[in-house]
């Protein structure tokens, strides 16, 4: 196993669940009381979670994260709610609709990084103690729901009459 690009595979995932832990706390607050914020309040100590386990295996596997790599992803993060929503300065359907996407995506990446690690574990008995089956399928039931509630929200943004979200059918996340 090559150890340089496994540290630099592992602390660019570092950098990608900082700015997606940001990203859905800020997300969860412009959609504090609907269905969005309440399943982000839900998800958001998973994140942070999955965000100390990565820590965690990146010091059994004795790799540093990337501070430079890390400061950068939290700064773009910060500067893609600059992006043109159709307001200037208020949060938009559209808005919601781009992070939910961008969330998606993020679970998505963190889906690749387990399955990745997964497949190492025969590779490095110091990954042997740690259980990506169980991240993976609690990882594909986050994305099944995130993708469930951005549907919702694409009703919403391109709706022709100003509709407040869950007004429709609600997504199936509480068993989530």
């Amino acid at each position: 196993m090559d150890a340089k690009r496994l540290g630099i595979y592992l602390s660019d995932h570092h950098a990608g669940a900082i700015s997606g832990l940001e990203l859905a706390r800020r997300t969860e607050r412009e959609n504090h009381g609907n269905p969005v914020g309440h399943f982000l309040a839900d998800l958001l100590p998973e994140l942070r979670e999955d965000l100390a386990l990565l820590v965690e295996v990146m010091k059994v596997l004795e790799v540093r994260a990337d501070a430079l790599k890390s400061r950068a992803a939290w700064l773009l993060e910060k500067l893609a709610r600059l992006k043109l929503n159709g307001t200037w300065v208020r949060y938009s359907p559209l808005s919601r609709l781009v992070e939910l996407e961008a969330l998606c995506s993020a679970i998505e990446g963190r889906l690749s990084l387990w399955s990745t690690l997964a497949r190492l574990q025969g590779q490095d008995p110091r990954l042997a103690r740690f259980d990506f089956v169980a991240l993976i399928a609690r990882g594909e039931m986050q994305l099944l729901a995130l993708q469930r509630l951005r549907a919702l929200a694409a009703d919403v943004a391109f709706s022709d009459e100003p509709m407040p979200l869950g007004s429709g059918e609600e997504p199936a996340i509480a068993s989530y």
